[in-house]
């Protein structure tokens, strides 16, 4: 029987994600990227249906009355969101879709498949250096720069309800280290996917919840001490 998998990619902005999912879609034809849908602007380079769907806040929230998103929530000013038809569709294509979510999506959506999922968390070396990658970019003013810092410090405290926890540092690195975590627990071990295709049908009727505990797995590599969750906590102090 076909089995599809829901391998959720989260990390504070400038942490690299869209450029690891990148190599990870090169590299693993089978696996299927869900683009998201966000209300923030577009930024030069980026496309319309490849990086986001993006969409007035009117729109978004048509979406949100009709239920037409699996997960959003609101990030730095700005909407996101997973897209509900673009995920069953690869679901019925047999797909393993890859989500790009931040922190509130995506213990969402652990909570209703928690034993579909996959989650990696994608930290930086430490927040001198995301502070550094931010002002790189040069997309952003400082005052929006000093906000994502302030909700990096947020997300990485929350690090450890992820399965995986991944530093990059050195980007290839990175790469490779999420390509084994995925070919290891992921792709191989997937969830019986005409079971979630059920459950995406009968969403609706699916809004309980779901006590069954998610058992965290070893993740491949320690964090050391220097970008540890509690020494990261003691940075924002």
């Amino acid at each position: 029987m076909s089995k599809g998998r829901l391998i959720i990619i989260s990390a504070p902005a400038g942490c690299g994600k869209d450029t690891i999912i990148d190599r990870l879609i090169e590299q693993y034809p089978s696996l299927f990227y869900s683009v998201s849908a966000t209300t923030r602007s577009i930024r030069d380079g980026e496309e319309e249906g490849k990086h986001y769907f993006f969409k007035t806040r009117e729109e978004f929230k048509l979406l949100i009355e009709n239920r037409e998103l699996l997960e959003y929530t609101e990030y730095c000013g700005n909407y996101y969101g997973t897209l509900l038809k673009t995920v069953e569709s690869a679901l019925d294509a047999g797909k393993n879709i890859v989500l790009k979510i931040e922190i509130e999506g995506a213990a969402r959506v652990r909570k209703l498949l928690p034993e579909s999922c996959l989650s990696i968390f994608v930290l930086p070396p430490s927040i001198e250096e995301l502070r550094r990658r931010l002002n790189s970019r040069a997309t952003e003013d400082d005052a929006t720069i000093e906000k994502r810092i302030v909700k990096a410090k947020e997300e990485i405290a929350q690090a450890d309800d992820y399965d995986y926890r991944v530093i990059n540092d050195d980007l290839q690195t990175a790469i490779d280290e999420i390509e084994e975590i995925i070919k290891n627990n992921g792709v191989q071990r997937g969830f019986l996917f005409d079971e979630i295709v059920n459950f995406f049908r009968n969403i609706e009727n699916n809004g309980n919840d779901n006590d069954q505990q998610h058992r965290k797995k070893e993740s491949t590599q320690k964090l050391s001490d220097d970008v540890s969750v509690e020494n990261f906590d003691l940075k924002c102090i």
